[in-house]
Formats: structure tokens, C-alpha cells, sequence
């Protein structure tokens, strides 16, 4: 199971990173607009609050030179709007700005965009500020999710002890030990490459002094102080023990404040009901962490020489009441993340959370298998577990009593093993939930202030023999059913605008058999547009893109895209 808890890891740990969670909403000038005089100043607006890094904002002329811009600040009393002051002078044709931010819930956002002065024309930037260092990335990522193993290890065993109550704790020590040093370390490597994480650059120590300053640094900083208090309390009470209401007490705070330094740092901390999103995370963690780490602490209680069957009836009522508050505090943060229905199947937190529906009913199927055998266990006598041999010492024989109470207990040893291996799945998959755009912030980013969904946005990237490599920027607007503009924009491998001899856009809306429809986009000098074309009614549309750069050599690529009302 830890092998391939480790593999998981280190796969998801090296993959793509995942959309951060504010979104920009609204740019002053548009992204692509022409204006007719150079704008002085360079709004953006997001979906949530933003903070600033120390170079968050470059702003690139045709010719792929940085301007000297102002200091970019907040505008008054809106943190979810930054202002970039741009140079008095600026010459005609069009520029870049790549832009990085943190968003609220301390994860980073990136992106691009153009305008134009005077005119469109070709630009040599490359936005080289909107890329991620996948190093970086990755090792931030690997530590998240073995920071998220570690916490459940630690407060399940933590859990366990206190309320099933085993006769021998050794067995759980090396499983406590192991968990908190894996906390430890996993918390101070986020630290660490938390600076670089955000800046997307290379792992460095250079910008922590930055860090302690954010709040995701301070909440970083808070669970390290934790963990210390906790090592220093654990070492005191073995010399000097308290009553075990106190230690309860001192438990469940430590506990609290833990998962606090997770709740408090991403999806709950941004967003509608901060509060009760908070407290529903942190109780949503604690239950996950009792439930699943006490699966890890029940399978070396079953290797025990001898186990009261009164330790298995307590942990399947902990289980029972650690699903009870997933479930309700799971239903709240899916509505509050999703937003909409639809959201379930066209966003991609959506399907992530439609994975973790299944895993959930799997561990669930697999947990009521656990307790049918825990009901054959004997209910006062304890059952005897056949205890593994060294290799070369002598075979001896299981201890009594009979192997009729024996079965039971090899049999649910497997289904918790089960259990154990679909909870680590169901670790990963809650953790991939917390670096996935949410639903409702997804469709936040596609409205306006008027509540009129913006233009709709697709990019569709293609290939044309051995080096003819681009994308082209297809917007449709309003995007919804009803007459739309089209423009598209052609870029080479390089990222910058590049010139075709033709291009042809089709529209197919296959569940009602309707289409093709030729867009009649048409050559206005760099890019192509028309100002009519005409959806008539929503679906999931098949849009064909066809690509040719030269007498010879042309291709067509298909992507989806949903019309609204």
C-alpha cells in the first residue's frame, strides 16, 4: 500500500500543474482590443483577492521590449483589482502583458493577454513571465500531498488510541512516528519552495523572508510551531502524566489547530460563507484523517498477538460517525465549489470530485464488508492472531482459541487492508480537489459585473507536418445563441502572431444533426473576423479548424464548445 501511495505521488507529483483558483474576470483595455490612443493605466479584475509579487506584471512592445512600468497596487478598497501604470509614450502596434498573482486561496494564477495601439500588428513577444518552472511545480506538489498523508497517519493513530483504546500501543508507535516526521518534512519543504512556487521559478531560499510575511507562510509557519508544542508535550507527559480528560482536551485543541493551517490556507479561505466554509473543511479533514488514518492503525492492531474484539466495535463506530460528518460537510463544500449542476460535468473540478464520489462509494462498500466480519468477532473473549515468524526461527502455531473466532479476523484484515488501499486514492484525489479551479469560480470567471457571460475563448493548437506547429485563438461573442462576432488569431510555434493564407471555421451541432456552418471568417490584416454569424440554438457544438499554411500543406482540427442561452 505505501508503494503505491509513493508511485501515486510521484506521478501526480511530476504531472502538469492544475488551474489555480482566482481567474480573471475583466481587463481595461480588453484582451484584444484596438484602441485608439495608448491607455495610462492597465486594470485587471479577478474573481477573488489577488496579492502581488515583487514582478507580477510585464508589459512587452511589438518588438519584444520590456516597458518600464509603475508599481502595480491594488485599486482603493478592491483587493480583487490591480492597477499597472504604463508608460506616457507608447508607439503603434500591439503589446503583451503576462501577468502572475496569488489568489486568495494562496494558490498562484498566470496568464497573457494583447491590445493594440493604432493597429494589430505582428508582435515578437513571447510572454515570457506567464510559464511555470516545472521543478519547482513539482516538488511543491509532492510535498502537498505527502503533507496531507502525514496528517491523516498522525491524527488517526492519534484517534485511534484515544478512543478504541488497543491494550498495546507499541505496534502504532512507528506509524505515529512515521506520519509526524513526514508532516515535518513535508511542511518545511513547502516553506521552502513556497517563494518559488508562487514566482515559478527555480527552487531557491531567496524569497522566504517574503513568505513569512503571507498568510500562507504564517499558517506554515503556525503548523511547524505545532508540531514542535506537540513533540515537546508528548516528551513532557511521559515523565510527568496528566489526568486523561486534560490530555483529551489538549489533544482535540492541537487537533483543531492543525487542521486550521490546511482549512484556513486554500478553497474555504476564498469564496462565499468564509466562515462556515472554514469550519466545514476543518471538520471535513478531521473526519478524513480519524477515518482513514485510523484504517492504517487498525491493520497493525490486527497483527497483534491478541485483540479485544471491543477495539474493532469501537473503531467501526468511529468510521460510521467519521462518514456521517463527510458526508454532510461533503455535500455543503461540493455545492459551494461546484455552484450549478452543469458545473458537476463540464468543469474539470467537477470530474474530479465525480472520481472521489466513486472512490468514497467504493471505501464505503468495502467498510460495510469490514463490518459484517466485525460482528462474527467474539464479544468478550479476546481473539488469538497468528503471529509471523522470523525466518529461521522455530514454526509455532497460532495461539488458542479455535480458528472459528480466528476467520473472522483474517477476514477483515483483508477488507481493511482493501479499505487502506482505496483510502490512500481517496487522499489523492481530495488533495488534487484542493489545486482544481472550482466550478462556481469557473463560471464567475465567465461573467461579468452585469452577470452577462463574457466572450467564449478556445484555443486550438495543430500541426502541419514536421515544423508547422502553432495554435489559433478562436472568440466568439457574446458566445451564446444569437448573432456573434468571430475573430481568430493565428500564432506560430514561437508564440508570436503569424500570417496563413487561409483559414475556415465550421460549426456542427451533431445531437440535432445541424451544420456545417461556415463562420465566413475572412483575412482583416493579421487576423481573421467577421462581424455576423449566427448560432441558433444551445447544445455542445463540434467546432472544425482549418489551418492552411501553405499551397500544400493544411490541416483540420475539431474542438467542443457549449452555447448558452
Amino acid at each position: 500500500m505505501l508503494a503505491a501511495a509513493s508511485l501515486l505521488l510521484l506521478v501526480l507529483g511530476t504531472a502538469s500543474p492544475a488551474s489555480a483558483h482566482a481567474a480573471l474576470r475583466a481587463t481595461d483595455p480588453e484582451d484584444g482590443t484596438i484602441l485608439q490612443r495608448a491607455p495610462r493605466t492597465l486594470t485587471l479584475t479577478y474573481t477573488e483577492s489577488v496579492g502581488l509579487l515583487t514582478d507580477s506584471f510585464r508589459v512587452y512592445d511589438p518588438e519584444n521590449h520590456r516597458l518600464s512600468t509603475g508599481q502595480a497596487d491594488h485599486a482603493p478598497g478592491r483587493a480583487d483589482t490591480v492597477r499597472v501604470p504604463l508608460p506616457a509614450r507608447m508607439a503603434k502596434g500591439t503589446y503583451v502583458v503576462a501577468w502572475r498573482v496569488v489568489s486568495a486561496d494562496s494558490h498562484p494564477v498566470s496568464g497573457a493577454l494583447t491590445f493594440s495601439v493604432g493597429e494589430r500588428t505582428v508582435t515578437r513577444a513571447t510572454a515570457p513571465g506567464a510559464v511555470e518552472n516545472g521543478t519547482t511545480t513539482s516538488l511543491y506538489n509532492i510535498a502537498r500531498y505527502l503533507a496531507y498523508l502525514a496528517v491523516a497517519l498522525v491524527l488517526g493513530a492519534a484517534v485511534f488510541v484515544a478512543y478504541c483504546r488497543p491494550p498495546q500501543r507499541a505496534p502504532l508507535r512507528p506509524l505515529f512516528l512515521a506520519g509526524f516526521a513526514g508532516l515535518l518534512v513535508s511542511t518545511l519543504a513547502l516553506l521552502l519552495l513556497r517563494g518559488p512556487y508562487e514566482e515559478g521559478t527555480a527552487p531557491a531560499f531567496t524569497s522566504l523572508g517574503r513568505t513569512l510575511t503571507t498568510r500562507p507562510g504564517e499558517l506554515l509557519l503556525a503548523r511547524l510551531a505545532l508540531l514542535l508544542l506537540a513533540a515537546v508535550g508528548a516528551l513532557v507527559l511521559r515523565r510527568r502524566p496528566v489526568p486523561r480528560p486534560a490530555a483529551l482536551t489538549a489533544g482535540a485543541t492541537s487537533a483543531v489547530a492543525l487542521a486550521l493551517t490546511w482549512s484556513a490556507a486554500e478553497h474555504a479561505s476564498a469564496g462565499i460563507q468564509v466562515p462556515l466554509a472554514i469550519a466545514s473543511t476543518t471538520l471535513h479533514l478531521l473526519a478524513t484523517a480519524s477515518w482513514l488514518g485510523g484504517l492504517a492503525a487498525l491493520l497493525l492492531t490486527l497483527r497483534a498477538p491478541a485483540l479485544p474484539p471491543q477495539v474493532v466495535t469501537r473503531f467501526s463506530r468511529l468510521a460510521l460517525t467519521s462518514v456521517t460528518v463527510l458526508v454532510v460537510t461533503g455535500v455543503y463544500q461540493s455545492w459551494r465549489g461546484l455552484g450549478t449542476w452543469e458545473a458537476l460535468t463540464d468543469t474539470t473540478y467537477g470530474r474530479v470530485l465525480l472520481a472521489k464520489l466513486v472512490a468514497v462509494g467504493v471505501l464505503l462498500g468495502a467498510a460495510a464488508w469490514s463490518r459484517r466480519w466485525t460482528g462474527r468477532l467474539p464479544k468478550t473473549a479476546e481473539v488469538a492472531v497468528a503471529v509471523p515468524v522470523p525466518a529461521g526461527g522455530p514454526a509455532l502455531p497460532p495461539e488458542p482459541p479455535a480458528p472459528e473466532p480466528d476467520l473472522p479476523v483474517r477476514h477483515l484484515r483483508r477488507t481493511v487492508l482493501a479499505e487502506a488501499a482505496v483510502g490512500v486514492l481517496v487522499l489523492v484525489l481530495t488533495t488534487l480537489l484542493t489545486s482544481t479551479l472550482p466550478g462556481r469560480a469557473a463560471e464567475e470567471a465567465a461573467t461579468a459585473d452585469t452577470g452577462i457571460p463574457a466572450a467564449s475563448v478556445t484555443t486550438v493548437p495543430f500541426t502541419v507536418g514536421e515544423n508547422g506547429r502553432g495554435k489559433v485563438q478562436i472568440t466568439f461573442d457574446p458566445g451564446r445563441v444569437g448573432p456573434n462576432s468571430v475573430q481568430a488569431v493565428v500564432y506560430g510555434a514561437n508564440g508570436a502572431l503569424a500570417a496563413v493564407p487561409e483559414l475556415r471555421i465550421t460549426m456542427t451541432l451533431p445531437a440535432q444533426r445541424l451544420g456545417p456552418l461556415d463562420t465566413g471568417v475572412t483575412d482583416r490584416g493579421g487576423y481573421w473576423a467577421t462581424n455576423s454569424f449566427n448560432l441558433p440554438i444551445p447544445g455542445t457544438w463540434t467546432m472544425k479548424v482549418t489551418v492552411r499554411v501553405s499551397d500544400l500543406d493544411q490541416v483540420t482540427v475539431s474542438r467542443e464548445v457549449r452555447v448558452t442561452r
